[in-house]
């Protein structure tokens, strides 16, 4: 299990859920409308506290880190951009430079600007217009940046956007408000493949222009749950992956690389998706303790996208026990430099989280590599980062 030089070695976070106050933002307003939702409130002071976040990565061991520019920050009203949160993550680019971190940089993380989704989000006729305006924005403060995300995990968010419309329609009121980790445990409807086309034009229109403005690596990140048919259901399992990844990974075939985030496995029967049956070994989100996931989600994109290049942007573990933390992640290594072995060509692997993190509508599960006070915000690594080092650093699992 020996990985090339080369390889990034690294963790990931998403503006909304480390920064705090992200006040301009969709969720924001979310949080604070539906009962029961916690809030993110500070989060993890990450804006303010990013540099004690990296050098602690890069001490470690690690060479990259994937973090996010928060879209309603930027653009906090229609057409008025703001110069001091460009400049701000300019400095975040720059931090990691100087580290000998390689930036992974998100555009998109699941957030809107609230107006934009007053307007009618990625539903609106000019959607791909706007945030096409928004990276245009972004690629003025991107010199130097090897690897672009333009959004995060289409198929989750085409996902929320449909059941959104449903409960808007009294369809799905319980529904008003998904967290991503209720629908990644949960067997929903499909992602809305009108969403998904809409979020396809997008993707597509802002990777165009990255690569005019930039000389990055431009792609996109797909949420891929490494299903699985049951005897006699590989019809079934095409029609459930097709709706729910491929078409997202079809839509990265002219891409210069594809984000796999893969997490657990799920099976397919003829009913469709089997909800993740409960067990004592199921992680703090409820999903099963799949660390095979892995190799199963890097060989299905490849395959798919016809021979992408690969980049593992999220790969984690929702648990409070450190060392369990450790035993997933030696084995989806294993299962990652296995597909390696076989052709697949991976570049890199982020584990998600670097920190303990607001968790999309409660705190409870914890993924990071750095446990975060929530009162002083003090961090405090856990083995599991210094093991990650150690591995990066050796290039195999220690």
């Amino acid at each position: 299990m020996t990985f090339p030089d080369g390889f990034l070695w690294g963790a990931a976070t998403a503006p909304h859920q480390i920064e705090g106050n992200n006040v301009n933002s969709d969720w924001w307003v979310r949080e604070h409308r539906v009962p029961g939702m916690e809030r993110s409130g500070d989060a993890a002071d990450s804006y303010h506290r990013y540099p004690e976040d990296m050098r602690l990565l890069a001490e470690a061991g690690l060479n990259s880190y994937r973090f996010g520019i928060e879209w309603a920050r930027v653009e906090p009203s229609p057409g008025h951009v703001s110069h001091a949160a460009l400049a701000h993550y300019r400095r975040m680019i720059d931090t990691a430079l100087g580290l000998g971190l390689t930036p992974v940089v998100t555009l998109h993380h699941f957030t809107n600007p609230l107006w934009f989704s007053e307007a009618g989000g990625w539903l609106a006729e000019d959607a791909s217009e706007r945030f096409a305006a928004y990276a245009r924005a972004a690629a003025t403060i991107l010199e130097g940046v090897p690897w672009i995300c333009t959004i995060n995990e289409p198929n989750m968010l085409g996902l929320m956007v449909a059941m959104g419309r449903q409960a808007q329609a009294g369809q799905s009121p319980e529904w008003s408000s998904p967290t991503v980790e209720d629908v990644r445990r949960s067997v929903l409807p499909a992602p809305d493949p009108e969403v998904g086309r809409r979020l396809v034009e997008a993707h597509h229109a802002v990777r165009d222009l990255l690569r005019q403005h930039t000389d990055a690596r431009v792609g996109w990140t797909v949420a891929n749950n490494a299903f699985t048919a049951t005897p006699g259901n590989e019809d079934r399992l095409r029609e459930e992956r097709y709706v729910r990844e491929d078409l997202y990974l079809e839509a990265a075939r002219e891409d210069d690389f594809v984000g796999v985030q893969s997490y657990s496995s799920q099976a397919v029967d003829e009913h469709g998706v089997v909800p993740h049956p409960p067990s004592p070994d199921n992680t703090l989100t409820g999903v099963a303790y799949r660390p095979d996931a892995l190799g199963l989600a890097v060989r299905h994109t490849w395959e798919t996208t016809g021979g992408v290049p690969v980049l593992v942007t999220e790969n984690g573990i929702a648990t409070a026990d450190d060392t369990r933390r450790i035993a997933y992640t030696r084995e989806a290594l294993g299962h990652l430099s296995a597909a390696m072995a076989e052709g697949v060509d991976v570049r890199g692997y982020l584990h998600w989280s670097a920190l303990d993190n607001f968790e999309w509508g409660h705190w409870k599960p914890t993924f990071g590599l750095i446990g975060v006070d929530r009162e002083t915000f003090e961090r405090s690594p856990k083995p599991s980062l210094a093991w990650l080092g150690r591995t990066a650093r050796a290039g195999t699992p220690t």
